[in-house]
């Protein structure tokens, strides 16, 4: 749903101007350095990136869904990293408590999440629990006004950075599965909170993970999100349905990149005496591309608008995330093989999208994962 075309417009004419003109010319210094230059940072603050979905009430944009992707294509036209920094305070960073959050919770966090202030970060993988989310160990018991948590979190975008956590954990010991598991917001410094060394990871540089390790750690009772016992899981779904939109559109934004790099590659570079772009075979690599672009935005707008109206997009969400980062897998091959040689090389910048692509078909739910989620939502529909 878009409120204001014209007034989106402005939004979307400034993200792309932003990418273009200061965000592309850093993509090979950041990757080189492992760091986003604050005074890119602090620009991101004020274009108002860290707050594009949180509510207006609470300093932030309040973009309905679809408009939500509309900024977010734009925004993956440039290394993925630059948009991982700001958008888990947009998705799964703020969203258990924009949505699932008690009013005291969304007004003393939202307004830091939305300005920059704090960075957010969404712990619930774990050493022995990726796919198998609903098999978390990490326990929180109740301690008088806290609880008191104790386990491991794995792989956790921006841990480094963040300020506070919203952290899965089981509040029942006894309890199986989704049942019994509670969601916790952990600032940053709470004593028992410890951090692991930054991993080193294939792609995706300068956007940092590790582990995230709760020893004793005592969290006010006024932390549980919601103020409810056993309803995390829940939230946990809610946010990656909306999360696994948004990676959808990223993958979107970051194939458009690709293709219009290996478009302009291929009309530069001759071979045979012409453009290697009037070869059918290049053409035809260029020409699924698109296609296989189109389908995977035409989904994720889909989804968006669905979302928008209300309806439950548990599977339209899974639809979107599996088909575009397949997607943008195969688009970033193709690339690869339209630039040659030159695709094996850091010169150009391919190789650094190949590799940094890699990870949308496993972060929030692999492949896998939203093939089970979209067959049993299907089997469940038709038994109902």
């Amino acid at each position: 749903m878009i409120r204001d075309q014209e007034t989106v417009n402005i939004l979307l004419d400034t993200i792309s101007r932003f990418v273009r003109e200061r965000l592309v010319p850093q993509e090979a210094h950041v990757a080189e350095t492992d760091q986003i230059p604050q005074e890119l940072v602090d620009e991101m603050k004020e274009l108002g990136l860290f707050g594009l979905s949180i509510p207006e009430e609470y300093g932030g944009m309040g973009l309905t869904m679809e408009e939500e992707v509309l900024a977010t294509f734009e925004i993956g036209k440039t290394s993925p990293c630059f948009r991982s920094l700001f958008a888990t305070n947009n998705g799964i960073g703020a969203q258990g408590i924009v949505i699932d959050g008690t009013p005291e919770q969304k007004r003393h966090y939202l307004p830091k999440l939305a300005s920059g202030e704090i960075i957010g970060a969404f712990a619930l993988t774990e050493p022995d629990s990726g796919s198998d989310a609903a098999s978390l160990r990490t326990s929180a018991r109740r301690d008088s006004d806290f609880y008191v948590l104790n386990g491991t979190k794995r792989y956790i975008t921006n841990a480094p950075e963040a300020g506070i956590f919203t952290v899965m954990a089981r509040t029942t010991p006894d309890s199986r599965g989704a049942q019994g598991i509670s969601a916790f917001i952990v600032e940053r410094g709470t004593p028992g909170l410890a951090l692991g060394p930054i991993d080193k990871k294939m792609g995706q540089k300068g956007a940092h993970i590790c582990d995230v390790i709760f020893e004793d750690c005592r969290v006010p009772a006024a932390n549980l999100i919601g103020g409810r016992e056993e309803v995390g899981f829940k939230t946990a779904m809610k946010v990656l349905d909306k999360g696994r939109i948004n990676i959808a559109a990223v993958c979107v934004g970051v194939a458009e990149r690709m293709l219009d790099d290996a478009l302009r590659y291929a009309m530069e570079r001759k071979q045979f005496g012409k453009p290697i772009a009037e070869f059918q075979l290049i053409q035809a690599m260029l020409a699924d591309s698109k296609a296989e672009i189109y389908a995977a935005r035409s989904m994720v707008i889909d989804a968006a608008r669905r979302r928008d109206d209300g309806l439950d997009v548990g599977t339209e969400a899974a639809c979107a995330k599996l088909f575009a980062s397949e997607m943008c897998g195969r688009v970033a091959d193709r690339a690869v093989q339209i630039f040659g040689g030159a695709g094996y090389l850091a010169e150009y910048g391919i190789e650094r999208f190949y590799r940094d692509v890699r990870l949308f078909r496993i972060f929030e739910g692999t492949t896998q994962i939203q093939q089970l989620v979209i067959a049993r939502n299907m089997i469940r529909a038709q038994a109902d």
